[in-house]
């Protein structure tokens, strides 16, 4: 059997596939290696809990996917190999104590009136905000969506200002710099800060970073628009979508294959090694889904002497984000809401208020499981009840105020001594179910079974994810944009001539999106 291919893409989350089937669009011969047993890096689908439940076991909302330049070029045929998405009006929501809450729906007049409702003046600001936004959306999705460093940016960036004046353009990134904190303080129900705040998180980010509020209005925007999809079946529907369709192309995918090494002669890349010695050989160029330190770090995929040593530098500075948790319920039927839509809900962020969240992420900080969590609850079962059997129901929560090197425990109540272990694990789950009943009565009741992922699991489940942090680098400023993974390095490309970078570790970061995927494979030849 050939091991000789136009591409080889190593690692096959959603930005190798993406950019996998541009490639193959084009007639190129392609070959995706993963290390696991199965494709899709953090997209994977299992029965963890009990027969018949369906759960993702990482990442499974594809807002962002829906709305991308990807989705554009590859949708029709994604869907001709099997691919259905269903959706909601109701994407998102918080829930607060006492019963408070606010669905954000996919209608803006809707949410203005029920913002304006929880408090006179928040719907107009949100109005504003919104409308705004949507004035200078092809800056933001110009900026997320090209290569920063190219002539297509420079030209949109010198068109604006030459249509507007360069005031208006420094006024844009003046007000994209400032933080959710900031932003927020224009919406006065604790109900609207409190489904806005949380997801800068999702985005891997802080409440008072630099850029959060930026990010927040992204999602805003985006969940208005889109709405909160899933993949009919699980997500791993869509990695059987990309599959058929690249092997209908004469691509392949092999998994169960870990490569050490890439190889170089007279300053390209010519080959790649795996752990047994197999070489795989790529006549165009070799495209990398990991993470800075995979690629250029102590043990490096590209020999060390191909390596400036500002970039080795620069990778062990490279900052990782905070931890994750993720928590898989089956139940024996649908939780008690305090009301009925929040049972129609994608997402719902469970919190006191936002300075609980700000509280929590200073716990995280300090190395501390915090003694409140901002608990994200996914309902995929109320989009898609196949993923449950008749009458029964699930959860998937998400709890991003984990600390990677765990130091304490904020309530003093679980021994970490030993740092991350089942113990610790089983006793921190524990405090959020019952956290999570006191917004849903009777849930512990409920539960039929549980699994449980802390941030060294889910490291194990995929090696990206270091110290457990799903967007493998955190997002701030100084790995942001220009400087996203590292500065030095010119968009995807690395300091090997025909090698590229591509994931969440790469601009414009984490998400399904796949858009460093996309701009690379629509880049090559």
């Amino acid at each position: 059997m050939t091991k000789q291919y136009d591409y080889l893409i190593i690692g096959s989350g959603i930005n190798a596939l993406i950019c996998a089937s541009l490639l193959a669009k084009k007639g190129l011969k392609v070959c995706i290696l993963e290390r696991e047993d199965k494709a899709g890096g953090c997209i994977k689908t299992g029965e963890v809990t009990q027969k018949g439940f369906k759960h993702d076991l990482m990442s499974g909302f594809y807002p962002e996917f829906l709305a991308s330049k990807a989705y554009e070029a590859l949708g029709d045929d994604l869907h001709a190999h099997g691919l259905e998405f269903l959706n909601t009006q109701y994407p998102t929501a918080s829930l607060l104590p006492n019963g408070r809450y606010f669905i954000l729906k996919t209608d803006r007049a809707e949410n203005i009136k029920a913002l304006n409702a929880l408090h006179a003046g928040d719907g107009d600001s949100f109005a504003k905000d919104m409308d705004d936004f949507g004035a200078n959306a092809h800056l933001t999705f110009g900026l997320l969506g090209n290569e920063v460093m190219s002539f297509a940016t420079l030209k949109m960036l010198a068109n604006e200002m030459r249509k507007n004046g360069l005031t208006s353009l420094t006024n844009f990134f003046g007000k994209a710099s400032r933080s959710a904190r900031t932003w927020l303080d224009a919406y006065k129900s604790e109900e609207a800060r409190a489904c806005f705040a949380p997801w800068v998180l999702h985005a891997g980010m802080d409440i008072d970073g630099a850029m959060s509020g930026y990010m927040g209005r992204v999602f805003a925007f985006a969940l208005e628009a889109v709405g909160m999809p899933v993949v009919k079946g699980g997500s791993e529907n869509i990695v059987k979508a990309f599959e058929s369709f690249l092997v209908s192309k004469n691509c392949a995918i092999k998994t169960n294959i870990y490569v050490k090494k890439i190889t170089v002669k007279s300053g390209r890349a010519v080959s790649l090694i795996d752990s047994k010695g197999v070489e795989y050989f790529a006549k165009k160029g070799i495209i990398c889904n990991t993470t800075p330190t995979q690629l250029y770090g102590e043990n490096s995929l590209i020999p060390r002497e191909f390596i400036p040593e500002p970039i080795k530098t620069r990778t062990q500075n490279y900052q990782y984000g905070r931890g994750n948790m993720i928590i898989h319920l089956a139940l024996a039927h649908a939780p008690h809401w305090p009301h009925p839509d929040l049972a129609k809900t994608a997402m719902i962020h469970i919190s006191d208020n936002l300075a609980q969240t700000t509280q929590s992420l200073a716990d995280t900080r300090n190395g501390l499981l915090p003694k409140r969590a901002t608990i994200a609850v996914g309902q995929k079962v109320a989009i898609d009840p196949s993923r449950a059997p008749d009458g029964k129901f699930s959860l998937w929560l998400q709890l991003h105020e984990i600390p990677r090197d765990l130091k304490g425990d904020a309530a003093g109540k679980i021994d970490t001594q030993q740092g991350w272990n089942e113990n610790v694990r089983e006793a921190y789950a524990d405090r959020i179910i019952s956290q999570l009943e006191e917004f849903a009565p009777g849930l512990r009741e409920l539960i039929l079974a549980r699994n449980v992922y802390s941030p060294i699991d889910l490291e194990k489940l995929n090696m990206n994810l270091v110290g457990g942090d799903p967007y493998s680098g955190a997002n701030t400023v100084d790995q942001f944009l220009l400087w996203r993974p590292l500065r030095g390095l010119k968009g995807h490309r690395t300091p090997v001539k025909n090698v590229y970078h591509i994931g969440a570790s790469t601009h414009p970061g984490p998400g399904l999106g796949g858009t460093s995927g996309f701009l690379v494979g629509s880049q090559l030849k």
